[in-house]
């Protein structure tokens, strides 16, 4: 026992029964062995936050393999295998007190479990026990000078792992060292597959045997397989891919272009949907959606009554209000659902989307169609709404961005569809031809479709103006709340708050916990940083991925200690963040 060990155990002993406040002099750093324990905040009071403390192992003493440890995509694996198997130690130590964080089905990266070239190290917070609020210092001795250290040995030093198989996801068993590397072979596939998306021309990928509807609305745990219908691609969409590890992936390609899913009520038109949304991340093997893969920036759209706008150009699809407010820099602070849509929509391009998911559910349906009978009533020139099927092929011809649109109740999207599925007791058939027929559309003419800059745009709207929207450029003080409390925070999956403000997340359906809205109110004290009055929303964003690729998720905290609990967001989440903080102001 080192003396800096014997001196925390002794000090731990000797506070007990004082109050909680004399808990602050433990802060430091102490060794265990090959194990050094990092306390790097204490709560101030037992009813506040949980203190923060790290544990790290060198690489010498862990000798995890080199070949799963070093590249920077096979880090992340290895840091969320080890985080699934941190939670089975603490079990199998019956250990609550020390929390490291509950990852859900996705893997991503985190901060919870830090892999670099020095070595190992997991961030965990605790709950240091009291009687009130008197310091329980005998039992707090135990968590932090026996489970602790015990927690990082059993995690960390690679010759102490069982050969035992791994569990479903790897998160049901002790961590093994064939679990490990299945984890990492699997997350190098999936990245492989989605790399030969744009290869292939392809926005989307459903693997055969996918199991992709999950037990209940409020999980995202997989429904059973023998209660579920598993996925099998139509022959005419099937695509096989051969992966360099010699597995072979077969399911339903989902081509660049306009895509349509229909299907009576309940017969998996949406479940489709929802997987094509979590499929910009790798899943956990066991998970069901493994070979669901999505375009990287794919974006969930919807409407969105009652949101901020700030300067947004909806002029592509709203243009001559009759109180003669300018659409090319739309602002509101109660936006209707057809205003919330378009402002989504180009604020999702902007972020750089290049494929759209959408679902007429979750619509508006003013902003989607608009019928013959509709168009025979109000004239054109007295409705400044230009219907977005009207829009979705200039949006592909003009933008490359592509659409796949779940449709239920209206077949106006055959005409200005490439390709048509239907859902039939969740299995898939291809029906294009079908659809066009019936609507008298051939293929020859939508390759010849017109844009938005033609004449005649194929439809009795006005001719609406062309996706061109200017940078929008943030002031200098744009994300610089007036109150003394300018950190943001997340509270829970759905709200940051920021200053005074609170932004409403719920609506953004690709964020999937809580630690990913934090790791978005860390993006937006970062970009408070970042706007100076002439740097674009665009290169904004582009500047912090660029970071976030460079430095990780500790780099956006600044490097902090202990970071606390953060899971990165993608571009189009914290872009979406910033557009719905209602301070948010805008150059003209």
């Amino acid at each position: 026992m080192s003396s800096r060990q014997s001196n925390l155990a002794s000090t731990l002993h000797n506070l007990d029964g004082r109050s909680y406040g004399n808990l602050k002099q433990i802060r430091g750093r102490y060794t265990y062995g090959p194990v050094t324990v990092f306390i790097d905040r204490v709560q101030a009071d037992p009813f506040a936050s949980p203190s923060k403390v790290r544990v790290r192992v060198d690489r010498a003493d862990a000798k995890f393999p080199l070949d799963l440890t070093t590249d920077r995509s096979d880090r992340i694996a290895s840091s969320d295998y080890l985080l699934r198997a941190g939670n089975e130690v603490l079990a199998k130590l019956d250990q609550r007190a020390l929390i490291l964080g509950h990852p859900g089905q996705e893997v991503l990266e985190r901060t919870n479990i830090l892999i670099d070239d020095a070595g190992f190290e997991a961030r965990l917070l605790v709950n240091l026990p009291a009687r009130g609020r008197r310091i329980l210092g005998h039992q707090a001795a135990d968590i932090l000078t026996r489970d602790l250290p015990e927690f990082a040995e059993r995690l960390f030093l690679f010759g102490r792992w069982s050969d035992a198989p791994a569990g479903r996801g790897g998160n049901t068993h002790a961590p093994s060292a064939k679990g490990l590397a299945d984890h990492v072979q699997l997350h190098r596939d999936q990245l492989q597959l989605r790399s030969h998306l744009d290869e292939a021309g392809l926005i989307g990928f459903v693997g055969n045997g996918a199991i992709l509807p999950r037990t209940s609305g409020d999980s995202d745990l997989p429904m059973t397989s023998s209660d579920a219908v598993a996925f099998t691609s139509p022959p005419e969409l099937e695509h096989t891919v051969e992966l360099s590890s010699g597995r072979t992936v077969t399911g339903m390609g989902i081509p660049r272009g306009v895509t349509v899913i229909v299907g009576g009520g309940y017969h998996g038109k949406s479940t489709i949907l929802r997987a094509l949304e979590r499929g910009v991340y790798p899943h956990i093997a066991g998970d069901g959606r493994e070979w669901v893969i999505s375009d990287p920036t794919a974006t969930s759209i919807r409407a969105e009554d009652g949101r901020a706008v700030t300067g947004d150009d909806i002029s592509a699809f709203i243009n001559n209000l009759p109180s003669g407010s300018d659409t090319r820099f739309f602002s509101t602070t109660n936006a209707s659902g057809s205003t919330s849509q378009a402002a989504n929509l180009v604020e999702a391009i902007e972020a750089g989307a290049k494929a759209l998911l959408i679902d007429e559910d979750t619509s508006a349906t003013n902003f989607m169609i608009r019928d013959e009978r509709m168009r025979a009533l109000i004239p054109a020139e007295r409705e400044p709404i230009t219907p977005f099927v009207d829009r979705v092929r200039p949006l592909l011809t003009e933008q490359g961005v592509s659409t796949v649109l779940v449709a239920g109740g209206s077949s106006a999207f055959f005409e200005v569809a490439d390709h048509v599925i239907a859902l039939d007791a969740y299995v898939p058939k291809e029906v294009t031809d079908r659809a066009h027929d019936l609507v008298g559309v051939t293929a020859g003419e939508l390759e010849t479709a017109p844009t938005s800059s033609d004449p005649d745009t194929g439809s009795d709207s006005p001719a609406a103006p062309a996706f061109a929207a200017a940078p929008r450029v943030p002031t200098a003080k744009a994300l610089r709340p007036t109150s003394k409390t300018r950190t943001a925070r997340a509270k829970g999956s759905d709200r940051i708050q920021f200053g005074r403000d609170f932004v409403d997340l719920i609506a953004i359906a690709q964020l999937v916990d809580t630690q990913q809205a934090s790791g978005v109110a860390e993006a937006l004290e970062y970009l408070a940083e970042i706007f100076d009055g002439r740097t674009s929303l665009t290169e904004a964003l582009a500047e912090v991925v660029d970071m976030l690729d460079a430095e990780g998720l500790d780099g956006i905290t600044g490097h902090r200690d202990h970071p606390g609990h953060l899971t990165r967001p993608r571009r189009q989440e914290i872009a979406a963040a910033l557009n719905r903080y209602r301070g948010l102001s805008l150059e003209r």
